[in-house]
């Protein structure tokens, strides 16, 4: 008999996202749900305005990467209106993209996805002594992994543990038996945990030197970036490029290290191999390091066929809502996009709870519409996007700042290429993609600084003609794959706006013709060990890195204050 399995919510941060699976008398996953339950607003909010003011307001759609929706909204008005801006706010602004890659990509790891791999608990019982050297196996210089820091850390945690209060590590499903890390290994990632938090403070100031203030930077505006005095300081670049060497540091000793361990240690977990979820991969170009050269292009891979790379069609991309709670189910291109909402509710049904009982619950409408999140397809086929689209792309096409990352990491776990397309390689894959930022990104710092010395300028005049009608988009790859935003300008102000973020592309919902997103596709198949504690649906799921604030939003029509909260800095 088929049983219903909700886990909700499954983020850590950013949004509700609730996955509900039928699984069969073996645990076996024979059907899964993929939905959010906020609404997306942002679109309707920019209708009306002045098209330079929308990138102030859609990088209000997510409190991480705002900087990625900051820059969408800019540059697709830059799109629109034909701008070409000067190289110098190019280079700042993959300098300020990178400070945003380094803080993300660490923090998803460690902060947000390293306990679905890492069992706290265990690291109690760790020898700081052989955690130390077991380091040395991974690193020639590991990060923070002394016997006296590591025994620091777990005097730390066990005094938290004394208290009968976990923190930030309560609440997990410690024991689990798809954990596979020794106690000295649960060890070295738990000190790499906790220097993660110092570490992407300095990332957040890599950002506010030409950003102005991290989250919600303010230096970028339609044409250019308006950091002038920054980027004429030699003072203000030099803390730049210290930042940046200190935060790469990290990436090379701690997280490359921590994922090759992890890689070793899970090559034989079933629950995190062979489920690529959507073989169809969607990938596009940033990280402009020069003129003509950028550290990713974009590229389309469809049915995991990486000898056959195609070019992207924009043409081809639509959002449909079959099964989304908006009123038009057509597939529309996203220049057209329609955004108004049709909520049917929940369906009362009994599933089984924490505690192995059955209980009263509100479920997903299976049948019907599930789901805040759109359906966006490419020439009628889901996509995967994220930096295992972005990894294996560039590795099929001969990326050269790619390829040898790529093949270093496998010779060092002793995977094969064909494990990428997995949970594993979901993981790995983003720590390559932090790790070719961090070997690369200064060439654009330097290009930046060589073109200042017979180039200063830093925005390109324009005009918005108001008899004109214009439209134009942004689409680049962003931290969780990606992104893009569709404009349409009339008298002058915006008349429609459409974001197609990463999270909508894999968590999608099932289209008309049934097709399911990737986080629904990865999820078939699998074997739960513990229907009270399905860590591995969370795993999955986490190493896509989900942004429901990005793919949905919560807004009042009427201008009605939905919450009101206050908060004494004093106690912080």
């Amino acid at each position: 008999m088929a049983q219903r399995i909700v886990v909700d919510p499954i983020t850590r941060i950013e949004g509700h996202l609730r996955i509900e699976v039928m699984v069969d008398e073996n645990n076996v996953v024979k059907e899964a749900y993929s939905g959010s339950t906020l609404w997306r607003g942002i679109e309707q909010i920019v209708k009306g305005r002045d098209p330079r003011d929308a990138g102030f307001m859609t990088q209000r759609i997510c409190g991480v990467c705002t900087f990625s929706h900051y820059r969408a909204g800019i540059e697709a008005v830059e799109n629109a209106l034909g701008i070409q801006i000067p190289l110098n706010a190019e280079l700042t602004r993959t300098l300020m993209n990178a400070a945003l890659f380094l803080h993300d990509h660490p923090v998803h790891f460690y902060q947000l996805h390293a306990l679905d791999f890492v069992d706290i608990v265990s690291a109690l019982s760790a020898d700081p002594k052989k955690a130390s050297d077991e380091a040395f196996k991974y690193c020639s210089t590991p990060y923070a992994c002394g016997a006296d820091q590591l025994k620091a850390v777990q005097d730390k945690v066990a005094a938290f543990v004394k208290k009968g209060a976990l923190g930030p590590f309560a609440n997990a499903y410690w024991g689990h038996s798809t954990y596979h890390f020794t106690p000295e290994q649960n060890l070295i990632a738990l000190s790499h945990y906790l220097e993660c938090l110092r570490v992407q403070r300095i990332a957040a100031q890599m950002m506010a030197v030409f950003g102005g203030k991290q989250p919600h930077p303010q230096s970028l505006t339609v044409g250019g970036v308006t950091c002038v005095m920054d980027l004429k300081s030699p003072a203000r670049l030099g803390e730049y490029m210290v930042k940046f060497e200190e935060v790469a540091d990290f990436i090379n000793r701690a997280y490359y290290p921590d994922l090759v361990m992890a890689g070793k240690a899970y090559a034989n977990e079933a629950s995190v191999l062979n489920d690529v979820g959507v073989p169809n991969l969607f990938t596009s170009r940033t990280f402009m390091v020069g003129k003509n050269d950028y550290l990713f292009d974009s590229g389309i891979i469809m049915n995991g066929d990486i000898k056959n790379v195609l070019e992207v069609d924009e043409s081809k991309i639509t959002e449909e809502a079959t099964h989304s709670w908006y009123k038009n189910d057509k597939a529309l291109h996203p220049y057209d996009g329609e955004t108004e909402p049709n909520f049917t509710g929940l369906k009362d049904e009994k599933t089984l709870n924490a505690k192995g009982q059955m209980a009263d619950s509100k479920v997903f409408d299976h049948a019907g519409k599930y789901s805040w999140i759109k359906a966006p397809r490419y020439d009628s086929e889901p996509m995967q996007v994220g930096p295992l689209a972005n990894i294996v792309v560039n590795y099929a096409k001969g990326n050269q700042y790619v390829v040898p990352v790529v093949e270093k990491f496998l010779s060092d776990t002793g995977l094969p290429l064909g494990a990428v397309l997995s949970t594993l390689g979901r993981t790995a894959t983003r720590m390559i993609e932090a790790k070719v930022i961090a070997d690369n990104c200064l060439k654009a710092f330097n290009n930046l600084v060589e073109n200042l010395k017979v180039d200063d300028s830093t925005c390109a005049p324009y005009v918005i003609d108001k008899n004109k009608e214009y439209k134009g988009r942004y689409i680049g790859h962003v931290p969780r794959g990606t992104l893009s935003h569709w404009c349409r300008i009339k008298n002058g102000v915006i008349e429609n706006w459409q974001a197609v973020v990463p999270s909508t592309w894999n968590a999608s919902p099932k289209d008309a013709a049934g097709k399911m997103g990737s986080y629904e596709a990865c999820l078939i198949g699998l074997k739960i060990a513990d229907l009270k504690q399905p860590l591995e649906i969370i795993r999955k799921i986490h190493s896509y890195d989900p942004c429901i604030a990005c793919a949905v939003h919560v807004m009042d029509m009427k201008g009605n204050e939905i919450s009101h909260y206050k908060v004494n800095p004093n106690l912080i």
